[in-house]
This record gives structure tokens, sequence and C-alpha cells, in this order.
């Protein structure tokens, strides 16, 4: 029973930072899950903080597709969220059982998701740690999002420490290289879950977390027609949109991307939709299947099969042991010397006997039995538990509460208080200080956005949402201004977003039909990052030369910001029609359908309407997008 109301029945997953339960609330008599951080964690404030903040967020999203959190507490060294069940399993699970999913299934699990997170999305939040693991699945059918424990306000940096929260294979290229996520980085993870979900298998694989996150980096995410031929292209698009390197490209969040992939249904077929993927496996695995085949999950969850209706748990009862009958007692054998009659050295020795033990007594009953609570205002939470534990004492429960006076993390009182009697091995609350109770907003202009969040969180402040601006005033990196502004008044965990600068805006110059070389060291001459794409294609420009820039000419950018270059093969040849004969206007017509620029010449004096001839024949090889010259006949006098 934990916190005298729910009462667990049964372990259902474990994960690095806690473990669930299956639990009851007797209170409310309703089934539930309890997610319950693990005791060796609870002492690190920022768990505790992460966890905590789990349960705000949710509490926030009221979404059929988001699993729900109806309570949080603690009680000792247990930090708990009381959850939402779902009976079921997860998309790990589908995964695992069935290798790859027909495109009509994965989109049907693919846009509940995207519904929770564009809910939590338009509420400020990013999930963070998108990936089957944390998609449940109903034995109704209902798809759920769980495991909001990486939840920030939008667009807040992943850990100023240096560490990379969440699993690499879901992680966008700007979380790994600069530790940003904002509703994109949600966006990118759940192309990769769709990109498994139709291929069976995750875009990018190696022997090294090291190895995916340099993959990440620097290789797009294939197409999943590679692997399941006959794929619709609109897939392969929602995927490569999805999975955008460049975060501008991708869809601005999962409402965007919900949309997309509403179209991509809308434009395919029932043959499209039901295609089976090479991949996928029997319906019914075969008994003798080896399990160990079956890829284990890079995350550090494991999955513990529930007990199915029906089936008991094996049951451990006590046995009741059958003792052997008491041994008479021997009688006393006579003592046949005489006693010594000593009465008085025996008087003194039983009076002294029974001093000391009414004496021992007395001192056990007021003194013996108790302790005294150390002193445990303002130490941090950790420190105050070993104080306890070195007093022979646990704590009871941690609660928070606002101070003007006590530093946030510090302890603001106890129950008993300081230096107060108790019996030795009770337990003791702590009150801990959540800081004043309105914090004002620093002005941060100027610093650099990492300092800018540590000032924020020292405060008690929640980093929000991080969008960028060009400025000409702030170094790039740094922060422009916060929304709420400086010296404006909030509670405690409220988000504050920040503007950071761009630098000074540069003019993207136009390097379409340059030489591959040119255009390249114009760009980065210019201050700009150049990719070659890896497909080249048809264009008017010469072969080897630049088609297209992925920035058009005077658009502005940042300062090492990247452009792609796609590289010419050269016009493509097609046929030129014959329209000798026809009026000018429908040869006009028919010459432009088909690809080419129309020139029209006509013969003194200009009355005629009629084609003479054309400077390439009909049925003739003409480049693409080339000038095909038309002449009229003259009025005939």
């Amino acid at each position: 029973m934990l916190d005298g109301r729910y009462r667990v029945d049964a372990r259902i997953a474990v994960g690095g930072m806690a473990t669930v339960y299956r639990a009851v609330d007797t209170r409310l008599d309703r089934v539930l899950a309890l997610k319950v951080m693990h005791p060796a964690l609870a002492a690190d404030a920022s768990f505790v903080e992460r966890f905590i903040r789990e349960a705000k967020s949710v509490a926030h999203l009221a979404h059929p597709n988001v699993v729900g959190v109806f309570d949080q507490g603690a009680e000792g060294a247990y930090v708990y969220l009381a959850m939402e069940y779902v009976a079921g399993c997860t998309l790990r699970d589908v995964l695992r059982e069935r290798g790859a999913l027909q495109p009509r299934a994965a989109l049907d699990i693919l846009e509940p998701v995207l519904a929770a997170l564009g809910a939590a999305h338009r509420a400020g939040f990013v999930h963070r740690d998108m990936k089957p693991e944390n998609v449940l699945i109903g034995d109704d059918g209902r798809v759920k999002v769980a495991d909001f424990g990486l939840v920030r306000a939008v667009g807040s940096v992943t850990n100023t420490t240096g560490t990379v929260l969440g699993t690499v294979s879901y992680l966008a290229p700007e979380q790994i290289e600069y530790g940003t996520a904002d509703t994109r980085a949600d966006v990118y993870a759940c192309g990769v879950v769709l990109y498994e979900m139709l291929t069976g298998s995750k875009p990018h694989a190696g022997d090294t977390p090291a190895a995916v996150l340099f993959q990440h980096l620097n290789e797009d995410v294939p197409a999943p027609s590679a692997l399941v031929p006959g794929l619709a292209v609109e897939l392969d698009e929602l995927v490569a949109s999805a999975t955008a390197r460049n975060p501008e490209v991708r869809p601005h969040d999962a409402v965007a991307l919900l949309a997309q992939a509403r179209e991509a249904r809308a434009a395919l077929g029932d043959e499209q939709l039901d295609l089976m993927p090479p991949q996928a496996h029997p319906e019914e695995p075969a008994e003798d299947a080896d399990e160990s085949r079956i890829p284990a999950s890079e995350d550090r969850t494991s999955v513990i099969p529930r007990v199915l209706p029906g089936e008991e748990p094996e049951v451990h009862r006590t046995t009741r042991l059958t003792m052997p009958p008491p041994q008479p007692p021997q009688q006393p054998r006579p003592d046949r010397r005489r006693a010594v009659p000593r009465r008085g050295v025996l008087a003194l020795l039983v009076a002294a006997f029974l001093v000391l033990g009414v004496g021992a007594g007395v001192w056990y009953i007021n003194s013996g039995q108790f302790t005294r609570v150390p002193a445990l205002i303002g130490k941090s939470e950790k420190d105050a538990r070993q104080e306890l534990r070195n007093a022979g004492l646990d704590v009871r429960k941690v609660r928070f509460d606002f101070s003007e006076t006590v530093k946030r993390g510090m302890v603001i009182s106890s129950d008993p208080a300081t230096n107060q009697r108790i019996r030795g091995n009770d337990s003791v609350t702590i009150v801990v200080s959540r800081g004043p109770e309105i914090v004002k907003v620093p002005d941060v202009e100027g610093k650099p956005l990492a300092e800018a969040e540590r000032e924020l969180k020292r405060l008690g402040l929640a980093p929000g949402v991080v969008t960028k601006e060009f400025s000409d005033e702030i170094d790039q990196g740094s922060v422009i201004r916060t929304d709420p502004e400086a010296g404006s008044e909030r509670s405690p965990d409220s988000a504050v977003a920040l503007v950071v600068s761009k630098g000074t805006p540069i003019d993207v110059p136009d390097v379409t039909g340059e030489t591959l070389e040119d255009a390249t060291g114009e760009l980065k001459g210019a201050g700009f990052e150049v990719r070659i794409a890896a497909e080249r294609i048809n264009s008017p420009e010469d072969a080897g030369s630049v088609a297209k820039q992925s920035a058009a000419e005077g658009s502005q950018l940042a300062r090492g910001d990247t452009i792609t270059l796609t590289v010419s093969k050269g016009p493509r040849m097609i046929e030129v029609p014959d329209v000798v004969g026809d009026k000018v206007d429908d040869a006009t017509s028919e010459l432009e359908a088909a690809g080419f620029e129309v020139k029209v010449e006509k013969s003194f004096p200009f009355l005629g309407d009629t084609v003479e001839s054309q400077s390439v024949a009909g049925g003739g090889q003409a480049p693409e997008g080339s000038t095909i010259t038309i002449k009229t006949k003259g009025l005939q006098l």
C-alpha cells in the first residue's frame, strides 16, 4: 500500500528511471498504473523535478490519445505518479511480432499519435522522446502516447550539462548537434517511427550509439520504398518531409504533419494501403520460433508480461509444522550439602540489582527509546535525508511549499520539529522550498542562450519556446528578449520564451547555371555551408552546372546556414510537334504544352495567320525549354 491509498497488485514494466505497477486506488476503487521512481534516484533533485514536471505537463492535456495523470505524491523514498492504466501492448511489441505493417495500419497508428502530440505542441510542450516504446495500443484498439518524463516547454535545451536525453535512433539532428528540441524534433521522431512501421527496421543502424548519431547528422533517412517495392510515392514523401535534416524544411509541428498524413492517405487507393511489405511476419508466429532472434529494444525499459484473466501466479503459502511434545521437566536433585546462611549479603545484592533494574527501566521509558530530530532547516533535501539516516531516522514524506526566505530546494521545516523527541527508527516529514511564490523574470538580453537558461532555472522559472530572429545589434546565439519581458512577475515553474539572435542577415546570391566549383566558392565566401544533393535532375542548364538551389536568390539566411545545390544532367530531349499549316495561336499553344518556348516571326505584310515553317522540323528532337521559331505566310496579293 503506497501513501495509504494505492494498493500495488503487479509489476508491469521496469525502466531506467522508474518502475510501473498495476494498482488499485482504494479511495475511488479504480484500476490505474502507478509509476514509482527508483528510490536510489529520489535523492537527486533533478530527477524528482523531471518526474513532477511530467505530472504537471500531462495535467494540462485533456486528450483521448494521451495517457492521463491522476495524482502525484511521495511517501518516504518513493516518489510516484498515478496514471491511467491501458490494458494492451506497445507499438514495439507489435513490430517485434509482425516485423512491418501495411500502410493502412501504419497510418491508423500514426494519426492518433500525431493528434496527441499536436495537442501537446499547441499547449506549449515538446515530448522529446517519441519512440515505439512510448506508443500504447489498448486491447480495444485505442492508441495513446505515454511517458512525458522528458517533456519540456517548447524549444527548451535538452540538457545544459551536455547530456543528450532521448533514444538515439529517434533523435533529430539539431538535438544531437545543438542540444535544442522544439516541436520539429517530435516531428522528426514520428517520421522515423513511420519508416520503422513501414519497413520493420530503423533507418540508421550502427555498432555503437555514436555511429547512429553520426548518420543522423550526415545522412538523409532513405525512402522506405527502397525496402518495400511498390510502396506509394506519397508515403516516401511523407517520411522525407518529416525527417528532413534541416528543421526549417519540416512541418512546424505535429498538427501540420497530421494534415500531410491525411492528404497522403486520401491520395492512396485500397491496393496501395493494403500492400503487404516483404518484411512482415505471419500473423501467428511459429511455436518453435527462435526468440533469441527478436531484436532487443535500445530503450532501457523492459516490459513484464501481464497476468491474464484466469491465470493465477504461483502462490507461496505458509506451511504449518507439527512440533514434538514437550519433554517433562526434570526434578531437581536434592543438594545434600548444608546451606550456609548468608542472608545479609544476599539481601544487599538483591537490593542493588533491583535499584539498577528500576533505574534502567525508568531511563528507557523516559529517554532510552527516544532520539531527537537533527537540525535540517537550510539544508538541501539530499543532505537532510543523510542527516536523518545518521540519526537512525527515515523520511516519511517530502512536501513542497513556497518560501520568501529559504532558497529553492532547501528544507523549510520538519515534522517533528528540530530537537524534538522522537522514537528511534521513526520517520520525519520534511518540507522543501519552492522559492518565492512570485518570481521576477530576469534581464538576460545579450547573454548566450545556455547562460540565460541557467539564470531562469536558478530563479525557479522554466526555459520555454526558443525562436530565432535576425539582429544587427545582438551577437549570434545570444538572447534578444524574453516573453514575458524582464521584470514581469510570474509563479515558479512558469515557462519563459526566449528570442535568440541569428546575427546579421546575409542575402543569398543566385548561383544557378554556374559550375559546381564556382557556385560552392561563392556561397562559402558569403558565409554559408554548402551541401550537394545526391540526385541530379534534367534542366535547361548545362550538364554539371547548378540546376537549382534550396534558398532562392535574395532570401536572407544566417551565417553558417546550409544551402543545398542540385546538379544538372542537362536538358531533356523531347520530340517537336509538327505545326506547319496551323493557326499561329494553335501552334503556339501546342509547342508550349510540349515544353518549348515559342518565337513568332511574321512575313510582310503582316496579315497572314498560318504557320509556313518552324525552326525545328516536326518529329525532330530539341532540348526541353528551348525556343522554337515559327514563321507565318504573308498575305498573297
